[in-house]
């Protein structure tokens, strides 16, 4: 499991903590009490359980949605059958951690990464949904405002809007802690994705409450139908998006095959690249668009009758350079990549203060890698980026190279860290 970045562990141990402070309280509050209306309770606990295990594939912001829309619709669950449903939020959360224990023991039997960070978003999402719901709609104090009437739906589509943008700034912050990037693009991408299947998931979550409320527990089946086709639909996508991505990295192989790069150098650049593209605070989109740049942005090479020495194509003059890149472009733009992606391979040769920001880190990782090549170790490494800090004047942007250096200086770090954690491993 991926350890915390610097010093996220703190914050990681806290929401952990605080997900099993609220499952300990709740099953002791629930164990006491007793379950109210059991046949209500199994069945959403069905439904949860089933959506856990028909999980998305990793790297999914949701890899659960209808496990998520079950959640939440019982959590904000007045009536089931026009009968009272009468469970409060221990019991809601109780049910969720049963459910989502059912539908995690495999990923936490094989150690998946953040598996632990996933069941404690639900657990703490949950628990938030109904305390905010239940104790005031069974008390009456909602009735006021509307909701016994007309007004219930919008009330729960607010609650939920809430809840989800919470649950936002809780995954942004554990992603902060686990990997050290920048928080505010990544809550930003997290507010992105909220109109997408985090509004599928809310809309679900009101739909089967409400249905319930009124046609019992038969509504389940009927009002998740439409979501779980959607996440089959959404899983035939990813896998699409997956053989896309193999199918790149593949194409950005040929040069290597040809002997115009040397091998690896294409998929060096793309895992740097992106790391500093992160550092920058660019977003998910712009981050897959400057990482299949990267991949494919020695394409042009292979219109080269022999390979350039030493695998740059520095020494080139500047018009043979934008030949190469034009080329290159136009290579992309068959392959039916994104439009972004063959500008930012077209403008590689051109002046940096004319390109957009992905094109300017492109360019300055694919020096760094071609000058780290050719310096000589030790401080290789060191050496290629002073020489870039001299060509911040003209060929390279100063931002970029700033973020490249404390992209590397952390990466070396990490490895510092490694190295130190093996040695106390094995006893040195």
């Amino acid at each position: 499991m991926t350890a915390p970045a610097g010093g996220g562990a703190p914050l990681v141990a806290a929401v952990h903590g605080a997900a099993a402070v609220l499952a300990a309280w709740s099953l002791g509050r629930t164990l006491w009490d007793g379950v109210d209306r059991p046949g209500t309770a199994l069945a959403f606990g069905v439904l949860i359980a089933a959506g856990e295990l028909l999980r998305l594939g990793p790297g999914e912001r949701e890899s659960a949605p209808l496990g998520a829309a079950g959640a939440l619709a019982y959590a904000l669950l007045g009536e089931a059958g026009a009968r009272p449903a009468g469970h409060g939020p221990a019991q809601t959360v109780s049910v969720v951690l049963a459910a989502a224990l059912v539908g995690l023991v495999r990923p936490l039997a094989l150690g998946r990464d953040r598996t632990l960070d996933h069941l404690a978003r639900r657990l703490l999402t949950a628990g938030f949904a109904a305390t905010c719901f239940q104790p005031l709609y069974h008390s009456g104090a909602l009735a006021p405002w509307g909701a016994d009437g007309p007004l219930r739906a919008p009330l729960l589509v607010a609650l939920l809007a809430l809840t989800a943008l919470c649950d936002a700034v809780l995954t942004a912050a554990l992603a902060r802690a686990r990997t050290g990037w920048p928080y505010g693009p990544l809550l930003r991408d997290e507010l992105r994705a909220l109109p997408g299947i985090g509004s599928a998931i809310c809309a679900t979550g009101v739909v089967i409450s409400l249905a319930t409320a009124v046609a019992g527990l038969w509504a389940l089946p009927v009002c998740a139908l439409p979501l779980l086709l959607t996440q089959f639909a959404f899983r035939r996508f990813a896998a699409v998006r997956t053989t896309y991505r193999q199918t790149v990295a593949s194409l950005a192989r040929a040069t290597e095959i040809a002997g115009c790069t040397p091998p690896g150098h294409a998929r060096r650049v793309a895992a740097l690249g992106r790391a500093v593209g992160r550092e920058l605070g660019l977003g998910a989109t712009d981050l897959d668009i400057l990482e299949h740049a990267a991949l494919l942005h020695d394409i042009g090479r292979l219109s080269l009758p022999d390979p350039l020495p030493a695998g740059s194509a520095a020494p080139l003059p500047p018009d043979r350079q934008r030949r190469i890149a034009l080329l290159g472009g136009a290579v992309v733009r068959q392959t039916g990549a994104p439009p972004q992606v063959a500008a930012i391979v077209e403008r590689q040769a051109d002046p940096y203060r004319d390109q957009p920001v992905t094109a300017r880190v492109v360019r300055t990782v694919t020096a760094y890698a071609d000058l780290a090549r050719q310096t000589a170790p030790p401080g290789g490494a060191l050496r290629a980026l002073e020489r870039l800090r001299l060509s911040t004047a003209h060929d390279h942007d100063p931002r970029v190279v700033e973020a490249l250096a404390r992209v590397l200086a952390a990466a070396g770090g990490r490895k510092s860290r490694e190295s130190q954690g093996n040695q106390r491993g094995d006893g040195v």
